[in-house]
């Protein structure tokens, strides 16, 4: 599968994203088709899932629970480290993939599948370490006489619901972890991108994950809210949208949730920087997969006395990122996700510009692709400082004291990450305590992720925390045994 569906990426036709249900690749039922925001034409297609179709992935995951769950997790790292060798090996054609469906550069998309490979690769070692304790019950009197024991369970049955802007990379996590617990999981794949959440799928069933450990379904909200609804699943794992994680939350009920939603990432930069690395850093991290990540830098704030020197610097650099084909390997920026994403680019920059901001560079767009944008200091209540972008827009904004800007920055009704250019260390820390966010990086932008340690945020950017070791702890359950009469640590006298 996992060849016809690289293959069948060089070619002009639209590649086929079956659908795995119950063991079996289908593409039964009507199809939709994913039109490629650079290339203006059909790139994919995919099998809507029908209300049969949900039954059946159901049906089939309560089934294969426990097939799963007595798998060693030896066993289970070994085909998490089989897949990571795959990603590795297939990641030319994979990367072509995200570029056909979502218009990212290249280069960006090897960087991807170089995380799927190592995310994948984290997912294997975690597995290994699944473990337990023994409980200290002896130490209180109504314990003296028994031991306990605690293990870490597989939860059953999992479901990942994927975004676009990441589609290999964030599955990756979401399954990946999934599976080293020990679970099965229903993944349920973006509209935009369901070529690549198959031929992800389709290279760790190769490396010998079971079939019994994984299902695909397509579809719109309508499937995903379904699967939300479902008894037999445990646990969700979605990211996305904040008002769609409400939703997923609604629809779930009493059921553990991870949901890593939105975000309107700040980055301070103090007069102790080193500026020209900050407005370089800033630059290339602003408009990587053209502004569409969650932690994507939105919003910088520049200490006055550095900001012109800052903002020419960084204007620099942006007017030199290279803007077009994204399977052109030189191309910095390629297409957003389709042209309501980059008219929302433009649309606001321009309501910034008329409130008293300056568009210092873009503001327009050719189809899907809108120009890497800056708007330079913005009224405070501009949906460009207080809204999601989620597009090539990075606004800069002036500030005098780090006490009054973590208080602007602490407005937003989001809090996932922040970024932090400074020496001091008294900075350092009064930042990483009083921001509100749920990852600050020092001498670094918002736009830095590490894939084995956690990510998260808090308010509106949802709660819990993605990285395997954090989602292997949400995707098992502790279970208790207490033997009664028989004890380590001897009886009463």
């Amino acid at each position: 599968m996992l060849e016809a569906l690289l293959a069948s990426a060089s070619e002009v036709r639209p590649v086929d994203a079956a659908a795995l249900i119950g063991g079996r690749w289908v593409m039964d039922g009507p199809q939709s088709e994913r039109v490629g925001p650079y290339l203006r034409r059909p790139v994919s297609r995919a099998p809507a899932a029908s209300t049969g179709d949900v039954a059946a992935v159901r049906a089939f995951a309560r089934s294969s629970a426990r097939v799963v769950g007595r798998l060693a997790p030896a066993v289970r790292a070994e085909v998490l480290e089989r897949a990571s060798a795959a990603a590795s090996a297939n990641r030319d054609g994979l990367a072509r993939l995200l570029a056909l469906e979502l218009g990212k550069p290249v280069k960006d998309g090897r960087g991807e599948i170089d995380r799927v490979a190592d995310t994948f690769a984290v997912c294997a070692a975690e597995a290994r370490r699944i473990g337990g304790e023994t409980l200290p019950v002896a130490g209180w009197a109504r314990g003296v006489g028994d031991t306990a024991f605690t293990y870490r369970a597989p939860a059953g049955v999992a479901l990942a619901v994927t975004p676009f802007n990441a589609p290999a990379n964030l599955l990756a996590h979401k399954l990946g972890a999934s599976f080293a617990a020990g679970n099965t999981t229903i993944v349920k794949a973006p509209p935009q991108a369901p070529a690549t959440s198959a031929a992800v799928v389709a290279l760790l069933t190769e490396a010998g994950m079971p079939f019994e450990a994984v299902q695909l379904l397509h579809g719109d909200g309508s499937v995903g809210a379904a699967l939300c609804a479902a008894d037999e699943v445990a646990v969700i794992s979605f990211t996305g949208g904040a008002a769609t994680g409400a939703a997923v939350a609604r629809a779930a009920g009493a059921k553990r949730l991870v949901l890593e939603l939105g975000g309107n990432a700040a980055t301070i930069v103090c007069e102790d920087a080193d500026i020209a690395e900050a407005a370089r850093v800033c630059a290339r991290t602003g408009y990587s997969n053209s502004g569409q990540s969650c932690i994507s830098v939105q919003r910088v704030y520049v200490q006055r006395s550095r900001f012109s020197e800052f903002l020419d610097l960084f204007a620099g650099h942006v007017a030199a990122l290279r803007v077009g084909d994204p399977l052109d390997p030189d191309t910095d920026v390629g297409s957003m996700v389709d042209e309501d994403a980059a008219e929302r680019v433009v649309r606001w920059s321009a309501e910034a510009a008329a409130a008293g901001g300056r568009v210092v560079l873009g503001g327009k767009r050719d189809g899907a692709t809108a120009a890497p944008t800056i708007v330079a200091d913005p009224p405070a209540g501009a949906s460009v400082v207080t809204e999601e972008v989620f597009g090539a827009l990075v606004a800069v904004l002036p500030f005098d004291d780090l006490t009054e800007v973590i208080e602007h920055c602490n407005e937003s009704r989001y809090g996932l990450q922040a970024g932090l250019f400074t020496r001091d260390l008294d900075r350092i820390v009064t930042a990483w305590r009083d921001l509100d966010v749920g990852g600050l990086v020092v001498n670094g932008s918002s736009n830095h992720r590490l894939d084995h340690v956690p990510f998260g945020g808090v308010k509106d950017s949802g709660f819990g925390r993605e990285s395997p070791r954090c989602m292997i702890e949400d995707f098992t359950v502790v279970k208790t045994m207490i033997l009664r009469g028989t004890s380590l640590w001897g009886a009463r006298a």
